[in-house]
């Protein structure tokens, strides 16, 4: 009994960990924004965890290596980080956060479908129940918000992050797919790799003569962004994917605004309404719906079920 609620609670904590390091990394957005241009600081994120990561390369399990997989590999590189932050960088620039913020909550269902479509797991009535209130409580998040950022072209903005959107759900299924075979962390580690290469003509053609004018603070928020937002945050997910189904551990990601939005109060001192706070409360208040329930299907039982083909 100890047992099984240590290995439910330890998935739980590597969500709670992932959505808090997400939450703040807008905040530090912000401020390395002061100093650098969008390409740079996400080129600069992807080295920082490349080189923070590579001497753990040497002590992860060696990957059991199945004829195939470079083409889910390839996929995962691909949709996150490649497409995924291509889209949503330049969505934000077209339409405004409050849309934006909106559009991110399809997220969890696009999981929650593809995982059924893909992963044969089950939707439980509780899980979809939750997934509608989040939906909600994000909605009333963005609209309770005053936009702070013009809308040039609200409907390719929307676009874009729908597509970012689709991508971060394609690549979460298609982690899903592979961790039977593959530590979480390897693939977390292979991301920031694929990222630090496909990135740097953008940061390089932006220009690289004001790095060393840079805030000191701004390249700590890069060095944050780096090590604790695109290495440690996406390895706590991806660790939380091997050991429960997709569509739950996706439904925390409603979190992140809330988190996003209390980390402006506290940190930068932005305003935070009556509204927001009840926001905040349905959707942490929906998330714990969800993990209420029934124990979810053990990963090998989802793994076993998924019947993907050679391609």
């Amino acid at each position: 009994m100890q047992s099984s609620r240590a290995t439910r609670i330890l998935p739980l904590l590597c969500l709670l960990g992932a959505v808090t390091f997400w939450g703040t990394s807008f905040a530090a957005m912000k401020t390395a924004l002061d100093s650098f241009s969008p390409m740079t600081i996400i080129w600069l994120r992807m080295a920082v965890a490349t080189l923070v990561f590579a001497p753990a390369w040497f002590f992860l399990p060696k990957p059991a290596y199945r004829r195939g997989d470079v083409k889910w590999l390839a996929l995962v590189t691909l949709l996150q980080p490649c497409i995924y932050y291509l889209a949503e960088g330049y969505a934000i620039q077209l339409t405004t956060s409050s849309a934006a913020g909106v559009i991110s909550a399809i997220v969890p269902l696009l999981v929650a479908a593809g995982a059924w479509l893909f992963l044969r797991e089950r939707l439980s009535a509780r899980s979809a129940i939750a997934i509608g209130i989040s939906l909600v409580g994000v909605a009333i998040l963005s609209a309770g918000g005053q936009a702070q950022a013009s809308a040039p072209n609200p409907v390719l903005g929307n676009t874009l992050e729908v597509i970012a959107m689709a991508c971060a759900a394609g690549a979460m299924i298609a982690i899903k797919h592979l961790s039977a075979r593959y530590n979480p962390w390897f693939l977390t580690g292979l991301q920031a790799a694929v990222g630090a290469v496909f990135f740097l003509p953008g940061a390089v053609a932006g220009g690289t003569t004001g790095w060393a004018t840079a805030a000191p603070v701004a390249w700590v928020s890069v060095v944050y962004l780096g090590t604790f937002v695109s290495l440690a945050a996406f390895g706590l997910y991806n660790t939380a994917v091997t050991k429960m189904p997709a569509n739950r551990a996706a439904l925390s990601i409603n979190l992140v605004p809330a988190v996003a939005l209390l980390a402006g109060w506290l940190i930068r001192g932005e305003s935070l309404s009556l509204l927001q706070l009840a926001a905040c409360a349905i959707i942490v208040g929906a998330v714990v719906l969800s993990e209420t329930g029934a124990a979810p299907l053990e990963p090998s039982e989802a793994i076993a079920a998924a019947e993907f083909p050679a391609a």
